[in-house]
């Protein structure tokens, strides 16, 4: 079959051939309609050798959805030709967190050498995807795998951190969104969705802040050095009550701190490298700062239900499997508006 891999450290991907793998006992084989293609692969593949925590080569893509093409001994529940999405943060399934359905937080998933597709274990951007366990297949009913599964975590992962915040986001109250692409411009959506406030998007390009005032932001403003004082004067100098960063680099986390209320929540998401200090007098008084990563598996559910309702809609750009290299491309260069996709059997 066909596979995307990332094969040398600081080499770029490429499409290769590579054997058909077979379910062995609780696995599932999937037959992939559409892979997301995410800007943490983009982080990833710029790790040096170093801490480099993988072994190559590596398929990517965490953002998978198919058709169970065959079942594993032991594997019930499922059906041949049934249509689902994968759950990425593949856990133990045993320790209390995994019990709860957050395996994004399992507390033996290093220690036994678990990882998530795309990250670790062969992924996605392939034709064809072994599945570690049934449990981690929701199914898809009538949604559009395409359109569907960069919510798996593009719609995952904000939901997640915004869900966390929903107390303090009570109407007459600002959220910032900072970083309006893959995951942000679904996270503007979500915060018009699931609340009556005032989103505020930031971004450095003017076509990232047209889609997000096309999906539901309120005001959108250039992420710059004086991007803190706009929102500081959109919200009549208080400040937002949550502030979400889907960079995370050094000047946007700045940003973040700068734009947040007293009491405010500030949510890194994005993995760019950046950290905001913590401590009396340096942030408002009381401000939380998290840095949550991925969601739960009924939260995905949740957000697959969101979809059905109309209430989320991803922007997508459609790639072939040998374009695939390309998609990676544009998202390193900034060119892609919404999420690129991969279809590695159409």
């Amino acid at each position: 079959m066909k596979a995307l891999q990332y094969r040398e450290i600081g080499a770029a991907p490429e499409v290769v051939e590579i054997p058909t793998p077979e379910p062995g006992p609780g696995e599932v084989l999937l037959k992939v309609t559409a892979a997301g293609v995410c800007h943490s692969d983009i982080a990833v593949m710029s790790w040096p050798a170093d801490q480099f925590p993988y072994p190559l080569p590596l398929t990517l893509g965490h953002e998978g959805a198919g058709t169970v093409a065959a079942l594993g001994n032991g594997v019930i529940g499922l059906d041949v030709g049934e249509s689902v999405a994968v759950y990425g943060p593949w856990g133990c399934g045993r320790c209390i967190k995994c019990a709860a359905g957050a395996e994004n937080y399992c507390l033996r998933a290093r220690e036994l050498g678990i990882n998530p597709p795309g990250l670790g274990a062969p992924g996605a951007i392939a034709e064809y995807l072994i599945v570690d366990d049934a449990r981690h297949l929701v199914p898809l009913g009538d949604l559009d795998p395409v359109e569907t599964v960069p919510l798996t975590d593009a719609g995952l992962t904000p939901y997640h951190a915004i869900k966390q915040s929903l107390p303090k986001l009570t109407p007459g109250s600002s959220a910032v969104v900072i970083g309006t692409g893959g995951l942000g411009h679904v996270a503007v959506q979500l915060l018009r969705a699931l609340t009556s406030v005032r989103v505020i998007a930031l971004d450095v390009s003017q076509d990232k802040l047209d889609l997000a005032r096309k999906v539901g932001a309120h005001e959108t403003i250039i992420s710059d050095e004086g991007a803190a004082d706009k929102v500081k004067e959109l919200t009549g100098g208080v400040g937002a009550q949550a502030v979400f960063d889907f960079v995370g680099a050094a000047p946007t986390v700045k940003t973040a701190g700068a734009c947040a209320s007293v009491e405010a929540d500030v949510t890194i998401v994005g993995i760019g490298g950046g950290t905001l200090p913590v401590g009396f007098g340096v942030l408002p008084f009381e401000v939380s700062v998290k840095s949550p990563y991925w969601g739960t598996r009924d939260e995905l559910i949740e957000v697959f239900d969101l979809a059905r309702a109309g209430a989320i809609d991803v922007h997508v750009e459609r790639f072939s499997l040998d374009e695939a290299p390309e998609a990676y491309e544009r998202l390193h260069a900034g060119t892609i508006n919404g999420r690129a996709v991969i279809l590695p059997n159409g």
